[in-house]
This record gives C-alpha cells, structure tokens and sequence, in this order.
C-alpha cells in the first residue's frame, strides 16, 4: 500500500469538489491541494448531467428572500435555514464567479441581461441556463481552471473508507484503491472534503451518472457519523420511458419543459394535472411525480407504462431551438419531442438527505467537511430544480475556503495538522473490499436488479408501513445473498466486476438507511409521501430524522426539531415595501 500526505484532500470532481479545490488554491497558494476522483476530471459524475439550470435571484423584481422563502416553504419546513439562506445569497456571487472568473457562458437577451425561465414551485423566473446543457458549460469551464493551476489529481481512485486519527476524535485521511492497478493508496490530510456526490441508483428508474453509488455516505454511515433525512429521495417527474432495452430509460426531460408550457398527458391522451394541483404541470416535482405513478396505478398508462410529456403545442420549431439537447436525446430513442409524444416515468434523481453539517460545511468530526449532494439540509424534504447546482457551487467554494483557513496556523481558527492513522481500522477496510475474491462466482448483475425493484416497489415514490416492513425483510435477504457473492476474476487491474460489487455494498446499505429513516417519519412531507399518514403534521412541530450506524452494524434513528433560526411557519420575509436583507 503506498501512503501520500497532503494539506488539503478533495473527494469528487463535481462543482462542489473543482469549486473547493479552485477556492482553497486561492486562499492557500502554498498548500498542497489534491482532488480524488472515481472517473476523469470533468468527465464523469452529475454536475456535467445537468440541463435545467442555476436559480439565482438577479432578476428586476426578485430578491434573496423572495428565492429563501420559495426554499423553504418547497422543503416543507424542514430545510436547515442558514444553510437555505447562505445557499440563496452565496448564488448571487457565484453567478458572477462563473462568468467572470470561471469563463462560463450563459443565455442572454437582446438587451444583454442573463435570461432566467420557469421553473416548478418558484415564484418568480430566476433559472440561469445555457439552453439545456447548463451542466457541460459549468464543468467543462470549471476543469479547464483546475487544469490550470498547481492542483494535484487522483483520478480513477475509488474512495474505499474515511479513516480516523488514532486516538479516534478527527480525521487522518482516506483509503482509496487506483482502479487502474488494483493498488490501495492511503492519503492523509489535514483536512478532507466529502464531495462525491449523490446518486439514488439503487432505483428501477434512476438518472444519475452510472458512477453513483452512495460511496460517500455509506463511509460515513460505517464511521457512526450522522446522516439526516434520508428518506428524502427526490424523483424527477420526467425520467425518459425508452422501454427496458436502453440505457437511456430514466435519463431526465428537465422541468423547463413544463416551465415553457408543456403538458402532461396520459396513455389516452388526456391532460391530468389538474386533477391532482391548480398549478397543473407546474406544481413542484414531489406532486407531479406523485400523480403520475397514481395514474400509473390505474392503469392510465402508454405502450411502455409511464405517461406521454407533449410540446407541440408551442411549436416545433420553438422546441427544438430551446431544448436542442433533449430533442436530439428523445430522437435517439425513436420519439419527436419537438411535435409528438414522448413516454415518461418518475425517475429517482436526487438526494435531499446527507451528512450533518454546519453552514461552514463542518461536520461532527474534526477534519471532515462535506458539500454537494453529501451534505443534508439545505433543501429539507423537497429541492427546487435549479437549486442542485447553485448547492453545488455555492458549498464547494465555502467549503475550499473554510479548509483553507483551518489548516493556516496564522488564522486564529481551528488549526488542523496531520493526524497517526488507525493502522488496524485500514486492515480491516482492505480486508472488507477484499471479500469477494474468496467467495464462490455469483451474478451480481442480477442482484442489483432485485435490489432496484424493491426499491422502486416498496420504498418508492408513495410509501405505506406493510410496505416498508416488507422491503426491509427483502434488503435484509438480499445482504445476505449478496455476502455470499464472489468475483471470478482475482485481477484487480481495472476490475469493474469488482467496482461493481463495491457499488452494491454501498447501495444496499444506503437502501437500508432510506427504508428505516421513511418507516420512521409517520407523516407526509416533500418527497416523502405515506398513503398511511397522507398529513404533514404541524410545521410547528417539524422534526428530521437523523441514522446512525453503531458499533455492531445496527441503524438506530432518531428525531431532532427543525430550528426556524430566520422565519417561523405562519411568518414570512417578504415585504414588498422594504429593501433586501441579502448583503450582497
């Protein structure tokens, strides 16, 4: 095993992860930066994914309290609200960073002003976007600046477990293994930023990049660290339904499609949101979804079982001149978005829970920081689309500069140096990724199949307890066919066999934490919907959950309140009558 030091350690390649190594670099140019990526930098992960765009309020009329309150009041209370708040004011800078500094392009109008369109449970139109390839813009402009700078890369390194200091009260470093050889690597730091992102892969119906797969949290979940809302699974109301075939089933029609005036319809034709909201196709994500798997159920369904989104309406050659990537994406799967129908399902997107963490990305161990999808409480039970990359990139230059002042012994901050490691605790974590090439060969391919149907069955989009009891007793006789499942193949130079058996591990334990997390919450909220417990509850009285993992394996939940530290239910910021709070 070969072992690296470093000052400043990056895990993931996403907005968050380049934003904190291009932030900490700048703050610290005599501190050695390094990022660790499973993919290549700029090539993998969801941030390039994203089409929709950044929610940010520059528009005449709009304001940071006007984009806070659209937050909180669409997480159903249960957002952390200095998180929301920073969240919705850093935007404002950071839109600008992008440009300015970061090179990005985004859509203008004649006039010269960034255009911003509709976007599902906002009240106001604040979505930044380079047409509907936002994401490649924001990423492939991101790691030409990495590229640029004195910043050292890991890539196709595997994150494999968060190891402490020996005395176990901070963070030494992480286990990683290079893909490329099969070799582990053990690189300590004085501090270490969890940015891998996401990815609720372990659903029939997903659309993250195919490299997600809950790593990041579940080592945080295995060293006892909390994770909060993990019921929050986010599904995307358009996931693009090309049958069973093809890969592209479940990739996203991003919600600018219904913000532009698209309809929803079903298998005969019939529009039908309104039967379920007065916001019709507009109605935030958790509603439309919801309603589309009720007509689903009902058997209102098209050729392949989901429902039709239509755009012809506002004229093909507008479609395809605003949603040119789409187009092109639905074309490749035999549907004509700009002037027909195409077949659509609710599809799992994203994460709303994750690590605790302050609003300085600091979490309950020293040394650990956390931003992006990892991090829980920004969004409470529910994301605004156009919220995901603003999270992002906001939290990933706070997090960079946060280290940065850290790990400066001149700060009068929190000084953080280099940690002795747990020796036996790497053992231990070599000898667990290891299991595989001395079991007997099985079909893990097959497993993970089973795993996203159960998912998607019984801790899917509308929960009841009979099915959450029965999901848990399926995951735990799962766990135990997967403990039984080896590798055939002991080379471990570019094993993706092996990667995908890690994969598993991560996504069944992750599966477990979101089904006893949802058993817990006898309520409905955002994402989460019980048909046993269809109220909210009083906001009043908003609670989330909190998972840890105990020295024996076991999850025990519990429930913490929400602190209203900025507005209370009932109250609001707005005030059309005095200036914006936001300092910015």
């Amino acid at each position: 095993m070969e072992k690296h030091d470093t000052d400043i350690l990056i895990i993931g390649a996403g907005g968050a992860g380049m934003f904190a190594a291009l932030h900490a670099q700048k703050a610290a140019p005599e501190a050695k930066v390094t990022i660790a990526v499973k993919g290549l930098l700029g090539k993998c992960g969801c941030t390039r994914m994203v089409q929709g765009g950044y929610n940010v309020a520059i528009g005449n009329g709009d304001s940071v309290e006007r984009h806070f309150m659209d937050t909180i009041i669409g997480g159903k209370w249960l957002p952390h609200q200095d998180m929301a708040w920073k969240l919705c004011e850093t935007a404002v800078v950071r839109i600008h960073e992008l440009e300015n500094e970061i090179g990005c392009f985004f859509d203008r109008h004649p006039d010269g002003s960034m255009h911003q369109k509709a976007f599902a449970g906002q009240s106001f139109d604040r979505t930044v976007h380079k047409g509907d390839l936002t994401g490649i813009e924001i990423i492939s402009r991101l790691m030409e600046q990495v590229l640029s700078r004195p910043i050292d890369r890991l890539e196709e390194h595997r994150a494999l477990a968060l190891i402490p200091s020996k005395s176990g009260n901070a963070l030494s470093g992480v286990l990683f293994v290079d893909m490329r050889s099969g070799e582990f690597r053990f690189v300590r730091a004085k501090a270490v930023l969890l940015a891998t992102g996401g990815g609720p892969t372990m659903y029939k119906y997903h659309t993250p990049s195919g490299d997600k797969t809950m790593d990041g949290l579940h080592m945080a979940l295995r060293l006892g660290l909390p994770l909060r809302d993990m019921e929050m699974v986010q599904f995307h109301p358009t996931g693009l339904l090309g049958g069973s075939d093809t890969r592209m089933t479940g990739t996203v029609l991003e919600e600018g499609l219904r913000g532009a005036g698209g309809y929803l319809l079903d298998g005969a034709e019939r529009r039908f949101m309104f039967d379920y909201d007065e916001k019709g196709e507009r109605a935030t994500r958790d509603i439309v979804s919801r309603a589309i798997f009720d007509e689903m159920r009902k058997g209102h369904t098209t050729t392949n079982g989901g429902v039709y989104i239509s755009m012809g309406h506002l004229g093909p050659d507008n479609v395809r001149e605003k949603f040119q990537g789409m187009v092109k994406r639905c074309a490749d799967c035999g549907f004509d978005l700009a002037g027909g129908l195409v077949e659509v399902v609710p599809t799992a997107h994203y994460f709303m829970g994750g690590l605790v963490c302050d609003a300085d990305t600091r979490t309950e161990l020293p040394g650990l920081y956390v931003a992006g999808e990892d991090a829980g409480g920004a969004h409470g039970s529910n994301r605004l689309g156009g919220n995901g990359v603003a999270n992002s990139t906001v939290y990933g230059g706070v997090a960079g500069d946060v280290m940065a002042a850290d790990i400066d012994p001149h700060s009068g901050k929190f000084l953080h140096a280099l940690r002795e490691s747990d020796e036996d605790l790497i053992t231990a974590e070599i000898e667990r990724t290891e299991q595989p090439f001395a079991k007997k060969p099985g079909d893990i391919h097959e497993l993970r199949q089973k795993l996203m149907d159960l998912m998607w069955d019984d801790v899917g989009v509308m929960r009841t307890r009979d099915q959450l009891v029965n999901g848990l007793e399926k995951l735990s006789d799962l766990k135990d066919e997967f403990g039984e499942c080896g590798l055939a193949d002991d080379n471990r130079t570019f094993n993706l066999t092996w990667h995908d058996w890690l994969n598993m591990q991560s996504l069944i334990a992750i599966s477990e934490t979101i089904a006893q997390a949802a058993l817990w919450r006898e309520n409905s909220r955002g994402a989460h919907y019980r048909e046993d417990f269809p109220e909210s509850g009083n906001m009043e009285d908003s609670y989330f959950t909190v998972v840890r993992q105990d020295t024996e394996g076991d999850l025990n939940v519990s429930r913490e309140p929400v602190e209203f530290t900025i507005v209370k239910p009932g109250e609001t910021l707005l005030d059309e009558d005095s200036e914006t709070l936001a300092a910015v």
